[in-house]
């Protein structure tokens, strides 16, 4: 694959969550990180679209088509690009196998790092017991945080104008209810042992917009968070070594800087 200008060539980008269809998503910074990056492979590990809020209110701007034909550029050029549907997005899994232009549609995947290690690709609601056993649950959980999502809104403007910054009300609610950061544990767990009753080295998922990377369970748990707050991503580059780029706090590609390092590991 041949570089775009001034981008980086890694070995893998997975990117998920952004959640086309989202009032509040992130959309022009995902661009702007995509104009940073190529890859030899680009893992779309779920929710890219999210069918929910587009099934009751299309709603579609002309940035969202430059995003798609962004991604099918880079395929053009030699990339391989993959999508596995998460839940938002879960009508995709009608298609399973095929391709829509150079895009592939598969469920679960296992991804070859440089340094020989395995990891399991997958989206990860079907380990949430809420989607599986009570989505009338999911759904009002999904209201819950778009609600979340608009106070967020005019909380961040009084913050802005005291000159504070950005700040999100979902994150903090995850990480200071108990229930909620006891669900993102036993999530975290369950993934864990399905890499390892897969017989691979590790897992990469998505699903909770929790951006994440450790072994606590007795494998290597890669989270690659969201595009609609967090602005997040896993890149690996060449060598094997994973890095977990948070974008919102990177020097700004129109600078003419380079993006500052995040915490990477092997």
């Amino acid at each position: 694959m041949t570089p775009e200008n001034n981008s980086k060539h890694v070995k893998a980008l997975f990117i998920s969550d952004v959640h086309l269809g989202m009032k509040t998503i992130k959309v022009d910074q995902l661009l702007d990180f995509l104009r940073c990056y190529d890859a030899e492979t680009i893992y779309l590990v779920g929710d890219i679209l999210d069918g929910w809020r587009l099934q009751k209110n299309w709603r579609w701007p002309a940035a969202y088509n430059i995003l798609l034909q962004k991604l099918l550029r880079k395929a053009r050029k030699g990339a391989r690009i993959v999508y596995l549907p998460g839940n938002h997005d879960e009508f995709l899994r009608n298609y399973l196998g095929t391709h829509f232009g150079d895009i592939e549609i598969i469920d679960r995947t296992v991804h070859h790092a440089a340094d020989g290690k395995r990891y399991l690709v997958i989206h990860g609601d079907q380990f949430d017991v809420v989607v599986r056993h009570a989505k009338w649950l999911a759904h009002v959980g999904d209201w819950a945080y778009n609600a979340a999502l608009r106070l967020n809104i005019g909380v961040n403007f009084v913050r802005r104008k005291m000159g504070f910054s950005y700040w999100s009300l979902s994150a903090w609610a995850k990480h200071k209810v108990k229930n909620a950061v006891s669900f993102i544990g036993r999530y975290e767990e369950a993934l864990a042992h399905e890499a390892k009753q897969s017989g691979v080295d590790g897992v990469i998922c998505g699903h909770i917009h929790h951006a994440d990377m450790h072994d606590k369970y007795g494998t290597r748990y890669i989270n690659t968070g969201d595009w609609v707050e967090s602005c997040t991503a896993i890149v690996e580059h060449h060598d094997g070594e994973f890095e977990l780029i948070r974008w919102t706090e990177m020097a700004s590609p129109k600078s003419g800087t380079r993006p500052k390092k995040s915490r990477k590991v092997a």
